[in-house]
C-alpha cells in the first residue's frame, strides 16, 4: 500500500520517520523504565515486548498507509521515541494521536511539536474528522499535551482494569 501521510516529517527539533531495524535496541530502553511506562502498561516492556509493539506500528504503516514515526532528534540522531497515529484497543474505529518519549526528552516540548504535526496531517492529509488521544487521569504531561493540541476531554471509559479519559476534537473544532 502507497503510505498516506509522509513517511518522513521534520519540525524545528526531531524528525519524525518509519522505523528502521536499529531503532529497536534504543526503543526497548525507553520501554524498559518504570517511569515511561508508568501510565501506559503495568510492567516496564521486555525487549520482546518492545520488539513486537514495533512490529505492531510497522504492520499499521503497511495496512492503513499511517502509523506511529519513529521520533529522532534532528541534533543528535538519537531516537526519543514515538508519535504518530493510531487506533487505540479500547476504540478501534476511531483514530488516535499518541506518543511516547524517553524520560530524557520530557519537559521540552516535544511531544507537543510532534503531536501538532501528526494532528494536522490527521485532519488535512487523512480527511479524518474527529481525532483522539487516550491517558489516564494521572498522567497529566499527556493531558496538558492534549490540551495544546486544542482537544477537550470527550469521555471516560473503563478498559482492561484502567479508567481511560479519552480526549477528542473535531476538524471544524481545530484550533487556526
Amino acid at each position: 500500500m502507497t503510505l498516506r501521510i509522509p513517511a518522513r516529517v521534520e519540525t524545528h527539533r526531531l524528525v519524525l520517520r518509519t522505523w528502521q531495524p536499529e531503532d529497536r535496541a534504543a526503543f526497548a530502553l525507553i520501554n524498559a523504565d518504570p517511569a515511561v511506562t508508568e501510565h501506559v502498561a503495568r510492567l516496564p516492556l521486555s525487549r520482546e515486548q518492545s520488539d513486537a509493539f514495533v512490529d505492531r506500528i510497522e504492520a499499521s504503516w503497511l495496512r492503513r498507509g499511517y502509523g506511529l514515526y519513529a521520533a529522532e532528534s534532528r541534533l543528535s540522531g538519537e531516537l526519543l521515541g514515538f508519535c504518530g497515529l493510531s487506533h487505540h484497543r479500547a476504540l478501534p474505529d476511531e483514530v488516535e494521536v499518541g506518543w511516547r518519549l524517553a524520560r530524557a526528552a520530557w519537559g521540552r516540548g516535544l511531544a507537543t511539536e510532534a503531536a501538532l504535526v501528526c494532528r494536522d496531517l490527521a485532519f488535512d492529509r487523512l480527511g479524518l474528522d474527529r481525532l483522539i488521544s487516550v491517558t489516564i487521569e494521572a498522567n497529566v504531561r499527556s493531558s496538558r499535551v492534549m490540551e495544546k493540541l486544542g482537544m477537550s476531554r470527550w469521555r471516560t471509559l473503563p478498559f482492561e482494569g484502567w479508567t481511560l479519559s479519552v480526549w477528542a476534537m473535531t476538524a471544524a473544532g481545530r484550533p487556526a
